[in-house]
């Protein structure tokens, strides 16, 4: 969880200004969306970690 938290700050929270809650949480909500929808990982065989799960589900 620790890295994940990370990855988001590095990728979304430095270096950029946000104006009101409501903007950085809806950046949150979309980025946590394309973490675990379309962001393929290494570990997981080159899938994202939703194809993953559903793979291994059946």
């Amino acid at each position: 969880m620790e890295n994940f938290f990370g990855i988001l700050k590095q990728e979304i929270y430095y270096g950029k200004k946000f104006y009101s809650y409501e903007e950085l949480k809806e950046t949150i909500e979309e980025y946590i969306e394309y973490y675990n929808k379309d962001r393929i990982k290494e570990k997981l065989g080159y899938l994202s970690p939703v194809e993953y799960r559903e793979q291994n589900v059946a």
